[in-house]
């Protein structure tokens, strides 16, 4: 069992964060048949037939049961990084340390060459996750909305009460059953980096080592809707907003942008634009931008259309 105690500038310098290198990481994790792999099925059967003729050993080897050495996977420092800033990080690992982190691994008998590692995994995003990220980036994005308004209306106890039932708020404390550390640490003001996973069901992983931020990744809200496709809109939707602007909002379960939404639809994207503008202008619709994205979110008012 792990303790984090809280202090208020810890509670004031907790932030969320996405990260493609962990994505990266905890799929391979995935494809080599640990938890979560039934969930995953369906993305992994095409990942595999996408990745057939691409020789990945060194990613997936550094991918043990236990321990994943830091270097590969370390804590995002922006809200939003493209995988080329985090992959820059890891090309510019020290040797030693690099070493150093394998050695203390007795699964992992290669010492990789940082820069070598970061083309793998380069090509690998390329192949196994970067056609399906609109999706998971959406229920990232979706989960983050949601905490962010369980802390605002809540307080710390709101937002972690529902995050994973292996971690709980406790008189000013985080206790996270990890079956295999006993430890009580303070945040040392840096607040707590909370960073959503696909991934990472059902575990969570926490980062408490010096030199980053204490990082706990955890599984998203809505995780077992990922690979499903969305219900069809009700013939009484469809008559009232017509098929197109009806199926929209029935797609829109997690944010989404216009890209994305053409190619589910088949709509073009000009198509899809004027559709969102009308429903924005209706209230049922609201978009906000995230990095290089606006994503699309049904309001409060769409969703009691939807009986959710």
């Amino acid at each position: 069992m792990l303790e984090l105690s809280f202090t208020a500038a810890d509670v004031a310098y907790t932030r969320f964060a996405f990260s493609p290198l962990w994505e990266v990481v905890a799929s391979v994790w995935v494809l080599k048949g640990g938890a979560g792999h039934d969930l995953h099925a369906p993305w992994a059967g095409q990942a595999r037939e996408r990745l057939t003729g691409f020789d990945w050993r060194l990613l997936h080897d550094l991918v043990p049961t236990r321990v994943i050495p830091g270097f590969i996977c370390p804590p995002p420092t922006a809200p939003l990084p493209e995988l080329a800033d985090e992959l820059a990080t890891v090309r510019a690992t020290p040797a030693e340390q690099v070493a150093r982190e394998v050695a203390a691994i007795p699964e992992i008998t290669t010492v990789p060459d940082a820069g070598e590692l970061a083309d793998v995994i380069q090509e690998y995003w390329d192949r196994a996750l970067a056609p399906f990220w609109p999706r998971v980036r959406a229920l990232l994005e979706a989960d983050v909305q949601y905490r962010a308004r369980r802390l605002t209306t809540g307080g710390a106890s709101a937002l972690f009460g529902d995050l994973n039932p292996a971690v709980r708020w406790r008189d000013e404390r985080l206790v996270i059953d990890h079956p295999r550390v006993s430890a009580r640490r303070g945040l040392r003001g840096k607040g707590l980096l909370l960073v959503p996973s696909a991934f990472v069901w059902p575990r969570v992983f926490s980062i408490t080592v010096p030199g980053w931020q204490p990082t706990l990744r955890y599984p998203p809200r809505g995780i077992g809707e990922l690979w499903t496709r969305t219900t069809s809109p009700s013939s009484a939707l469809v008559g009232v907003f017509g098929a197109s602007r009806a199926r929209l909002l029935a797609e829109l379960d997690n944010p989404a942008s216009t890209t994305e939404l053409a190619a589910r639809t088949g709509l073009t994207a000009g198509g899809v634009s004027q559709h969102l503008t009308a429903l924005k202008a209706a209230g049922l619709v609201s978009a906000h931008r995230v990095g290089r994205f606006v994503l699309y979110s049904r309001t409060s008012v769409a969703e009691q259309l939807f009986g959710t």
